[in-house]
């Protein structure tokens, strides 16, 4: 049974698209309409700002989840059914989709970094850039999550996804980690074949006009780059939150709430991404498990595994990634002062 239906909520659904839309208006009409460059304490101020906002919604919709399922005969004439314990169960399954998806976004940032430093955008641009392709992401997401589901409703394409985020985890395992180049990336010149390009960026254009013909600038590639790496990581991320719950309205939210913070987060991380080596252990673990819930565990636990237990597993995993990426990190650096003072004729500070 699906608690959320389109059809009952379908003012909620439009509610919500519109109060994304006026956020963005303000974010680029208001606090950065002009271009500049987002300097990292921006950055945590407004990566704090929309993690609030996602918690804040989530309190709210335990409030509405609570009193709609006390008072509506649509559950009330369930038997077994507890308003209380639903509308956390709910709650729990809001945050656990929105720590997956601002998770599994680690990705698209390295991507972001990776697409920045070779189309040669400047930061003073990069909010830019990242605004219109998160704003064509959240479609082509609306799109997806409308779509899965209805198929998730299918057993076989929830053994499908769930194999595949298995197979994506394990490949991530053993992933190299060196800096991808896309000179003869697919998508790159694909891209060059169709559009006519201007080889130089011209401010905040992505279009211009010269001999009276149109070019593209580096800026429209970058952003071209960018919604069709969404749109392949989106095979992952919105499967992996339909594996924790089944309400189309919590993945619909959760997902947007984690990709709005997603520009932030990036200026947030983009100067100590290489602090971070281990994150990716970490990630194909979530993925591993994720997949491992839609193919087995799921049924395992009569139809549905504990929410609880999925936020706790996937928490730890992410933050134990995340922990031993700054430890070896802050041993690699002591090592390296340590050498810099033998070099120099010094000693170790434990010599002395």
């Amino acid at each position: 049974m699906i608690l959320f239906p389109f059809y009952d909520y379908w003012w909620f659904y439009l509610g919500f698209t519109a109060f994304v839309l006026v956020v963005l208006a303000l974010d680029l009409g208001v606090f950065h309409k002009k271009a500049q460059e987002v300097g990292f304490k921006e950055a945590s101020i407004w990566t704090t700002v929309w993690i609030s906002l996602a918690l804040i919604f989530n309190y709210l919709f335990y409030l509405y989840a609570r009193y709609r399922f006390s008072t509506h005969e649509q559950y009330t004439s369930i038997s077994d059914f507890d308003p209380h314990t639903q509308a956390k169960t709910t709650a729990l399954e809001f945050l656990t989709g929105f720590v997956v998806e601002k998770s599994l976004a680690i990705d698209n940032i390295f991507v972001f970094a990776v697409v920045f430093a070779y189309f040669g955008i400047p930061k003073m641009y990069q909010h830019r850039v990242l605004f219109w392709g998160i704003l064509g992401a959240l479609a082509f997401r609306a799109i997806f999550i409308a779509m899965g589901s209805v198929l998730m409703e299918y057993q076989w394409v929830v053994i499908f996804f769930g194999v595949l985020l298995i197979l994506t985890g394990i490949k991530m395992f053993f992933a190299g980690t060196k800096p991808q180049n896309l000179e003869n990336n697919f998508i790159v010149r694909q891209l060059k074949k169709v559009f006519r390009v201007h080889p130089q960026i011209e401010g905040q254009r992505f279009l211009i006009k010269k001999g009276g013909l149109t070019y593209v600038t580096p800026l429209f590639l970058a952003l071209i780059f960018l919604e069709l790496s969404d749109i392949i990581f989106a095979l992952d991320s919105v499967p992996a939150i339909f594996a924790l719950t089944k309400e189309p309205l919590i993945v619909f939210t959760s997902n947007i709430f984690a990709i709005l913070g997603l520009r932030s987060m990036y200026f947030m991380l983009v100067g100590v991404m290489d602090r971070f080596a281990y994150i990716k252990y970490g990630l194909a673990s979530v993925l591993v498990f994720v997949g491992v819930k839609m193919v087995w565990l799921n049924d395992a636990f009569g139809g549905k595994f504990p929410i609880s237990w999925s936020l706790g597993i996937i928490s730890g995993l992410i933050g134990s990634s995340i922990a031993a990426s700054l430890i070896i990190d802050r041993r690699k650096q002591k090592l390296e002062i340590e050498n810099i003072k033998l070099n120099e004729g010094g000693l170790p500070h434990e010599n002395r």
